[in-house]
């Protein structure tokens, strides 16, 4: 396969005008999060937690017929402390051997107070517990990667959760029981970067067979 004409192929796919809706697929090392919480009244701590995986069905011409699914693995949770990250993940909260996932799954999205604004309201199943979410979501940009011409979008997100209403409210009141939360997340074309990929294994391959018949 002649490597120029596949990223040429991919190049024309990126360019394509999009349709009413595409499905893009969500970066992993782009979609992470923060939480913090009230400690004792004496410090507000935090955890990251990353590697995002998920669909997001996006209509550009109306944002309100979007619709998400992203799955995260808590074994990213992490404080930088390694003691609080094992007892995290122990019974007395998420229990990660049993439950080693959260999910998000939107059931509607709604125009926000500005033209990039979205609520976006889903179920989050937590802990083996299902809840309603409402995110503020704030779209940050739609247009093309600068480093590889895919469509491309990227948004900020934020909300506040009860752990409590997960079975997670171990030492409420004395730590809070409300936890804000800040997602990030980027998502690319899923069509084009399927495309993409393979034209960068062809080139990969093309490449290790020239450097085979030097030898």
């Amino acid at each position: 396969m002649n490597c120029r004409f596949a990223f040429a192929g991919v190049i024309a796919l990126a360019s394509a005008p999009l349709f009413a809706t595409t499905t893009y697929t969500f970066e992993p090392n782009y979609t992470q999060g923060v939480v913090h919480w009230d400690h004792l009244g004496f410090s507000s701590p935090a955890a990251q937690f990353g590697q995002g995986q998920g669909t997001l069905e996006f209509d550009q011409a109306d944002p309100t017929q979007s619709s998400v699914k992203v799955t995260i693995p808590l074994a990213t949770l992490s404080t930088s402390v390694p003691d609080l990250d094992e007892h995290l993940r122990s019974a007395d909260f998420f229990e990660t051997a049993k439950f080693p996932s959260a999910t998000f799954t939107s059931t509607k999205v709604e125009k926000g107070s500005t033209q990039n604004q979205l609520k976006v309201t889903g179920e989050l199943n937590l802990h083996g517990v299902t809840k309603p979410v409402t995110l503020d979501v704030a779209l940050i940009k739609v247009g093309k990667n600068p480093r590889n011409s895919l469509p491309t979008l990227g948004f900020d997100a934020t909300t506040t959760l009860k752990r409590s209403e997960f079975g997670l409210g171990k030492f409420v009141p004395q730590v809070s029981d409300e936890i804000p939360m800040r997602i990030t997340a980027q998502a690319v074309d899923a069509k084009a970067y399927a495309e993409y990929l393979k034209a960068q294994e062809a080139a990969e391959k093309a490449a290790a067979a020239k450097d085979a018949a030097k030898k």
